[in-house]
Formats: structure tokens, sequence, C-alpha cells
């Protein structure tokens, strides 16, 4: 595919940028989230552009303002980054966003989505990284406000990194010419060309459970259900683009906004869709996953239960066998105990034959009983 073809995607992958300021949490109010950046820290970068070509940097929101008013035709790029609630209610006023929607940005934690309120887009992305050292998925949270000359970035984590984008999007002034609408493309571009390495981590986590569910690993089920639970994320994160992206499409239809932008667009659209197939073919192959993981630790306890189960058979035997001598030489004791008692009265104490009567008596009863237990295979 050519430059002109797929511009952003051709040239942003291999730079080396800075890293950014630690954010861990999309919520500010959570307990365990960094504390919120100095207000001066939360502007990350203000620019004014004119014919696409940058003219000025200020460094407040106020000097934006009025660098804004000063030039006629110009376009602000504002990027903050988990900003205070004064700054955004700055912005607000001087933009004239809805209050839901800068409601939204501070709360965080919102469904992808967008929405328009008069001449103002309000659009919420949740981008996605694929952390190779913990084998998982960081979800982070951007949110873009965009009118007729401005556009407003509120990230809440590090991905995705929008330094690049602004750098990608001023070394092509021709694109940035197109307006507010050019820089949401980049930013589209960038948020779902960076699904492609977290489906390809996440494919690579899947064969390798799939191979542990069928040897029977264990602790197999664990990864199972914490893998299901980040495609499931990732696949909140996904699916809404399609429609949001069609919606898109169809204001800039609208609009009348530039042909050459549209197919950028389509371009996103299509890798988008790509995305959420992969992920709804995910979930269902971890759903094959845990029902083979099932049999597999099924047919496992059976074959513990077949060894326990021959175990106790035998057993049983032993058992078996130790009980029928044990009644056999019981036999012959009980007779000796009656006559070792020495009364007077017994009648075979002065009989001639009762020594032998006795001893074969005891004989008599012990083969007798071998007998029974031997057809009954106790012994």
């Amino acid at each position: 595919m050519s430059d002109r073809r797929l511009p952003f995607r051709a040239r942003r992958h291999g730079v080396s940028e800075p890293p950014e300021p630690p954010e861990r949490s999309m919520d500010p109010r959570a307990a365990d989230s960094p504390e919120p950046p100095p207000v001066e820290h939360s502007l990350i970068d203000a620019a004014i552009y004119v014919d696409g070509a940058r003219v000025a940097s200020p460094s407040t929101l106020a000097e934006t303002y009025r660098e804004l008013h000063a030039r006629p035709g110009a376009m602000a790029w504002i990027g903050l980054y988990r900003p205070s609630e004064s700054q955004l209610l700055s912005a607000a006023e001087e933009f004239d966003l809805h209050a839901l929607a800068i409601e939204d940005a501070i709360v965080a934690h919102q469904r992808p989505k967008l929405e328009r309120y008069g001449e103002t887009l309000f659009v919420v992305l949740r981008a996605a990284r694929y952390l190779d050292d913990l084998e998982e998925v960081d979800f982070g949270e951007l949110h873009v406000f965009l009118g007729a000359n401005f556009v407003v970035t509120v990230r809440h984590s590090e991905s995705p990194d929008l330094r690049a984008v602004r750098r990608w999007a001023e070394d092509r002034p021709e694109l940035l010419r197109q307006g507010p609408e050019a820089v949401l493309y980049a930013i589209l571009d960038s948020v779902v060309d960076a699904y492609a390495p977290v489906v390809g981590g996440l494919q690579n986590d899947i064969d390798e459970i799939e191979a542990e569910a069928f040897l029977g690993a264990p602790n197999v089920s664990r990864r199972i259900y914490e893998l299901s639970r980040e495609v499931i994320e990732f696949q909140r994160a996904t699916r809404p683009l399609l429609l949001m992206l069609t919606d898109l499409s169809t204001g800039f239809d609208k609009y009348h906004v530039d042909q050459e932008l549209r197919r950028y667009l389509r371009d996103v659209q299509d890798h988008a869709t790509i995305a959420v197939e992969r992920v709804a073919g995910f979930r269902q192959l971890l759903e094959g996953i845990m029902r083979v993981n099932a049999i597999v630790v099924t047919q496992a306890q059976n074959e513990e239960m077949k060894q326990l189960t021959a175990a106790s058979n035998a057993q049983n035997e032993e058992v078996k066998k130790i009980s029928a001598y044990a009644a056999i030489l019981f036999a012959p004791t009980l007779i000796g105990t009656v006559y070792g008692m020495n009364f007077d009265d017994m009648p075979e104490l002065h009989w001639t034959l009762g020594y032998p009567f006795a001893v074969g008596l005891m004989v008599l009863v012990c083969v007798v009983l071998y007998l029974i237990f031997k057809r009954r295979n106790w012994l």
C-alpha cells in the first residue's frame, strides 16, 4: 500500500519516543492511582495552526485562546493529560462545550461513543496496548472535543501517544489544512493501529493456553478465565468503533469533508472491522477451550477415580482374605477354649475319644469354613 494510501500507518511506527508521565488508572479518584499532575503539567501541548502549519505554541490555555482569536482561519489543537476540573471548565467556556460532555471527561470510565452537541463533536475512544512482560492488555481512555476551529484531547492514560500523532500530522500540512477532521482521523488511526499488536499478543496467549488445556496443565482454568475477561474488555473497546466510524462517515458526507480524508477514514474502518472480527473469534475460541479443558479435567478425574476404585477393590480383596483366615482360625480357638474349661460335669473330659473328637471337630469346622469362603471367592 502506498504512502499516500496509508500515510499515518506507513510512517508512524519505529519512531523512538521519550517516556510519557507515569499513568496507571483512568480514574483520578481511584484510591490506588497516582496523584494528579500539577496544573501546569496537565497542558501537554498546545498549538495554533494556519494553513496546516504551526504558527504558535502557547504555554497556557489563556494564551492559546488569545492566539486563536488573533489569527483568522486558525485552528487550535490542545492536548491535556488528566487535567484539573478548572482547566476543563475553562475550555468549556471558551469553546461552548456541553456540560454533559465535560462531566464525562472529568469522571472518565466512559464507553466508546460519538455524540454531537450542536456544532461540537465529542468522541470517546478506548486505547489498548499489550504488555509483553506481564502478558496482559492495558486499557486507556481518550476524550476528543472537535469544533469548527479547535481540537481538545483529554487523556486519562499513557496510550495513545498523541505527541507522535501530532508530529506526524505536522509533517503533512496538506492534511492539516483539512482542519479538525484531519486531526480526528489521525487520532482514530493511531488508536486502531495500536489494536494490531494487542490482537497478536492475545493470539499468542490463546495458542499457549490451548496447548496447556490439552495437556491438562494445572491452573489453566484460571488463565482461561483471566484471558476471557481481557478479550471481553477488548471487545467492549473495539465493537462500538464500527458504528462510530459509520456515523462519522455519514457526518463527513453531510459536512462535505474532503474525499481523500474520507478514503483514509474508510481505511481505518477496515482495520477496525478486522480487529472486531478477530476479537469475536477469540471469544468463541476461548469458550471452546474452556469446554475442552472441562472435558480433560473430567477425564483426569475419572482416571483418578478408576485408580482409587481399583486400589479400594484390591484393599477389599485383601480384607476379605484376612477376614476369612481370621474366621477359620477363630473356630478351633473357640472349640479349644470350650474344652479347656475343666468343669467336672463335662462328659467329654473322661471320654476316651474326647481328644480325637475335639481335634477332628476343629479340623472339620476349618475345612467347612475354607470351602464356604473359597466358593464365595474370598480366598
